[in-house]
């Protein structure tokens, strides 16, 4: 009988096995290999969660009479949430307050004098503090400037400008906009970088270009090429950008999809780029790789389902300089701190909560996420964890100079995963602004951090060399006159010698 109950829980944890079914779970049920970091060596290593989903919201949670459609974009501003659905013609103003989601208004037309007064396929939407509307309105080839009773301020259309292609269409897709009113949009199939109006709806130019991508096959074809061959090949264009976010410093976060492999690779693709006023990218990258979401991307690895590099389909950034990616590609989410380097990725293909069909944007609500499904047509509200917390937490003590507290917060953080070389550095960087150079520099050695490492060992040199400056001196005047006195004396043994 024993050996009979032996077998048959062999056999079950065989099938177990064999089945994939996770054998690791966390305290309150949920697998713990959702979230995941890459260790130095860029493997994978399965991490106690940092979010974990907290509701997701349907039409029929909101009221809505008439459910979503392909719905393509989030805008938060304070506990209203606005959902651009575009299959519609609409955009759907949600309000949530802790567990309970009210619709306080469905916007599809709006009051003036400019026509039409409806709306057409809208793809995307910002709300200024004041609660001013701008509206990318697709389908009308135009961003339009809304007060906060939906009464018509201004248009934004297509610009007359030598710089834009007057044989294409205006399709503003997505946009934001800066204190002053200015409007910041991108463009379907317009590829010269983030176009700019002026307040009173004047078009300004563009900024943020990506650069020209030449192979060295393209520039030996254009030189041996006559100017009708030259004008027949596919033009060489930059980069087109497919979103755009503004952080509270008014620097944009854009995304692009438009690389290879062999680009991302070689780290010229910048799947992701943070650009200041002049439209130059100022990313930090200082992490053990670019961020560029998934670094494994054959299918058959944990958690990864469909093979290829990420493709970032949003952005959001929070108030302590966390941004967060969208991946529409493998449907997660990736964090990263503003040294570029990985907090967390989590999320996946499928239709659990935590799970996507086809993630579409991404807004951040506070320390809670929202993503928008736009096949799923919902709205997943994601909440951090306790380990999610002390990261946060760790971070902001760091920036707000409270090192030793960022410190101690780390090594809570540690104790819960002990893998995260992050924690590992956060600790080294608070000793090092401490002024506790070796301390430093062995949690800098523990996460094999490099460059840390060489300025906090460059700091230790110079406070041994401070502390034992006397004793440095003395060995020093030892060798330079030792050899002199032992000279003399035995020159003076040598006169006294032959005396």
């Amino acid at each position: 009988m024993k050996n009979a109950i032996l077998r048959l829980s062999a056999l079950l944890l065989a099938v177990l096995l064999l089945a994939g079914i996770p054998q690791a779970y966390a305290a309150d049920g949920y697998n713990d290999a959702y979230t995941y970091t890459y260790d130095f060596w860029e493997d994978m290593r399965s991490s106690p969660d940092a979010y974990r989903p907290r509701m997701v919201i349907t039409g029929a949670d909101m009221g809505l009479t008439v459910d979503m459609k392909n719905p393509q974009s989030l805008f938060v501003r304070g506990s209203d949430v606005y959902i651009v659905d575009t299959g519609n013609n609409r955009i759907l103003q949600v309000r949530l307050e802790g567990e309970s989601c009210t619709l306080v208004r469905e916007i599809s037309s709006f009051t003036g004098d400019t026509a039409p007064l409806t709306l057409n396929a809208p793809e995307d939407v910002y709300v200024a503090e004041d609660g001013t509307l701008y509206i990318a309105d697709t389908g009308n080839n135009r961003v339009v400037r809304l007060d906060k009773d939906l009464n018509w301020v201004v248009s934004f259309i297509k610009p007359t400008d030598p710089t834009y292609d007057q044989s294409k269409s205006f399709m503003p897709s997505k946009l934001v906009a800066d204190v002053s009113g200015r409007v910041f949009c991108l463009a379907t199939n317009i590829n010269m970088g983030v176009m700019k109006y002026e307040a009173n709806g004047v078009f300004t130019g563009f900024i943020g270009a990506a650069p020209v991508k030449y192979t060295a096959l393209d520039i030996i074809w254009r030189m041996i090429s006559t100017k009708e061959q030259r004008a027949q090949q596919a033009s060489l264009v930059a980069t087109e950008y497919d979103n755009i976010a503004i952080d509270a410093n008014g620097f944009f976060y854009v995304v692009t999809q438009t690389f290879d492999e062999n680009e991302l690779m070689s780290g010229s693709a910048e799947p992701l780029r943070r650009l200041n006023s002049l439209g130059s990218n100022i990313l930090i990258e200082n992490g053990t790789f670019p961020p560029v979401g998934d670094v494994q991307w054959a299918a058959g690895n944990l958690n990864i389902t469909r093979s290829g590099p990420s493709l970032f389909v949003d952005v959001t950034v929070l108030d302590n300089d966390v941004y967060i990616a969208l991946d529409e590609k493998h449907n997660r989410l990736f964090g990263y701190d503003k040294q570029g380097n990985m907090l967390w990725a989590f999320g996946g293909v499928g239709y659990a909560a935590g799970y996507f069909n086809k993630p579409a944007a991404i807004e951040h609500m506070g320390y809670d996420l929202l993503v928008l499904d736009s096949i799923g047509c919902s709205l997943t509200v994601m909440t951090p964890t306790e380990y999610g917390t002390l990261i946060y937490q760790a971070i902001e003590e760091y920036n707000n100079g409270m090192y030793t507290e960022s410190a101690n917060t780390w090594h809570e953080v540690l104790t819960r995963n002990g893998n995260y070389d992050l924690a590992y550095i956060g600790i080294g960087r608070a000793e090092l602004q401490s002024g506790n150079y070796a301390e430093a520099c062995e949690y800098f050695k523990m996460a094999r951090d490099g460059d840390n490492y060489s300025e906090a060992f460059r700091y230790y040199r110079s406070e041994l060399v401070e502390e034992n400056i006397g004793w440095i001196f003395a060995v020093v005047a030892v060798i330079l006159v030792g050899p002199m006195v032992v000279g003399r004396i035995r020159k003076i043994k040598w006169e006294v010698d032959n005396a």
